[in-house]
């Protein structure tokens, strides 16, 4: 274990970031970044220390997103998702996550187009469910 750690931090291990479509193979100098949310059982995205959640990220940069899911008042999908983490405009580039209650992890690659993008759960999760919004700004 000792041996891999060094050559990680030597940067001679690859890893690949896998995206439905993509797969990214990148040298293992540095990890991906890690960006934690919440999805909460008040129909509200959290970020920690962000009154309103953000999300920044540069152009094709490859992120890990750690969502923690509490369930909310209400939810109606019947294969147990509690929310979902969806950006409709970028579905088809993997961004459309169901959350089931607890912590999930997904592996991200940002838009190769600057621009904001919403991010809204599709799940109805309870009342302020049409609110549950936040936002993912890529940056050049």
């Amino acid at each position: 274990m000792l041996k891999a750690h060094r050559l990680f931090r030597r940067g001679l291990i690859t890893f690949c970031v896998a995206v439905p479509g993509i797969v990214i193979l990148m040298a293992a100098s540095l990890p991906p970044r890690v960006i934690d949310i919440v999805a909460d059982k008040d129909n509200r995205f959290k970020i920690a220390k962000q009154k309103d959640p953000v999300i920044t990220m540069r152009v094709n940069e490859v992120a890990v997103l750690r969502i923690t899911a509490h369930r909310a008042m209400e939810w109606d999908d019947k294969d147990g998702s509690v929310h979902t983490f969806t950006i409709n405009a970028l579905k088809s580039k993997g961004w459309d996550f169901r959350l089931k209650d607890g912590v999930q992890q997904f592996p991200v690659v940002a838009p190769s187009e600057p621009g904001e993008y919403v991010v809204e759960c599709t799940v109805k999760c309870g009342k302020g469910h049409d609110d549950m919004k936040m936002k993912l700004v890529v940056t050049p």
